[in-house]
């Protein structure tokens, strides 16, 4: 029981040694932006302008390191640190919340071989980037006509800094943070850097997961049954606080694939699970945007710099984007039935033939968007 006590109490502190590394790796590639490359961050921002590049940016990378919360941090990151606009930033936004819905998909091929668990896991995990592209569909072509998600975003961004203190002199985040960043800013040359930031972002966010997976999940185990799904509110609130708790929605998303082809879960109960679950994400971006503020100081009465409230804004898009899939759906079981459906008719068709899921994966998540970011983004560079 000491010996319990004892690994949980490390593992604690270990989630908070890495959530301040985590900190210390936004800061610094914000620092490493703001040298060399400049030049660079102005070839991103002209490949990056257009709502469908963005989109594929965001699932194509969300894709390759298996995590929207990661790619929200480097997205916000950047923002920040001016290497992308913010309207860009909301579109890769979008295919984040897209190619996080990729690691469920992936789980589920491990029930290939058994037709009927796999029928029901392979439409478990559909629910999830159904109810993403319907939801991107819907907000993308508003957003790219109106900026509605940008211009609430923005008001959200700029309380959200006044309100934290981020930026002012005396802030406790600064303190602990900035020796460091500028510790590796000397030892560093930019390039390096930037490696190393993202590297540790990337890392720290990595081992946050598993921590919180390990003290949480195990946790629930014996309760994480259908009375936990007993209604669409309790399944959206479980998927919402379960989140937040482990700090990735592909961990919580895919855990619900195998019980979904063991037939303990129905598609109208994850539905709402997985609703939750993109919301809960959303708090890893709100993070990057608090430490990305805290590395710039502002002096009482003077106005925010422009790319400081860029990066909240681009983590309230996230928020908001979200809240407002939540809200088109969730309400009216008719249209709360429409991915459920879809679903289920996406993995009747993959039981036709095996090779249709690996190659619905492969194209939707890797070939198309790795042929529309390559060509446009390459073709930035070349200017």
């Amino acid at each position: 029981m000491k010996n319990e006590k004892l690994q949980t109490l490390l593992k604690i502190l270990g989630v908070g040694v890495c959530l301040y590394l985590f900190l210390i790796g936004i800061g610094g590639m914000g620092a490493a932006f703001k040298g060399e490359f400049k030049e660079t961050a102005a070839k991103l921002l002209e490949a990056t302008k257009s709502p469908i590049v963005g989109l594929f940016i965001g699932i194509l990378a969300t894709t390759i390191v298996q995590s929207s919360s990661t790619t929200t941090s480097l997205i916000v990151g950047l923002v920040a640190a001016g290497a992308v606009d913010v309207g860009g930033a909301i579109f890769m936004m979008m295919g984040a919340n897209v190619g996080t819905t990729v690691t469920a998909k992936i789980v589920s091929l491990g029930h290939i071989t058994r037709r009927a668990e796999f029928r029901r896991a392979f439409a478990a995990s559909s629910v999830h980037d159904t109810f993403n592209l319907i939801t991107v569909a819907l907000l993308l072509p508003l957003e790219y006509s109106f900026g509605i998600l940008e211009k609430w975003a923005r008001f959200l961004g700029e309380h959200f800094v006044e309100i934290t203190g981020v930026t002012k002199p005396e802030n406790y985040l600064k303190k602990i943070t900035k020796p460091f960043i500028d510790w590796m800013g000397d030892m560093l040359s930019d390039p390096a850097l930037l490696v190393v930031s993202v590297v540790i972002t990337f890392i720290m966010l990595f081992a946050i997961v598993k921590l919180l997976q390990s003290l949480v999940l195990k946790k629930l185990e014996a309760f994480f049954d259908a009375y936990l799904f007993r209604n669409a509110a309790i399944a959206f609130m479980v998927g919402l606080c379960l989140t937040v708790l482990v700090q990735s929605s592909s961990i919580t998303t895919s855990l619900i694939v195998p019980l979904a082809g063991a037939g303990v879960l129905r598609l109208p109960q994850i539905f709402p699970f997985t609703i939750g679950a993109n919301i809960g994400t959303t708090v890893t971006g709100l993070l990057a945007a608090l430490a990305a503020a805290s590395a710039v100081t502002v002096q009482p009465g003077d106005p925010l710099p422009p790319a400081v409230v860029a990066g909240a804004t681009v983590a309230f898009a996230h928020l908001l984007f979200n809240l407002a899939g939540a809200l088109i759906f969730l309400p009216f079981a008719p249209i709360r039935a429409l991915p459920v459906k879809f679903a289920e008719w996406l993995a009747e068709l993959c039981l036709r033939n095996r090779v249709i899921p690996i190659v619905f994966i492969v194209l939707v998540f890797y070939l198309i968007p790795l042929v529309v970011t390559w060509s446009t983004i390459a073709a930035a560079f070349k200017k």
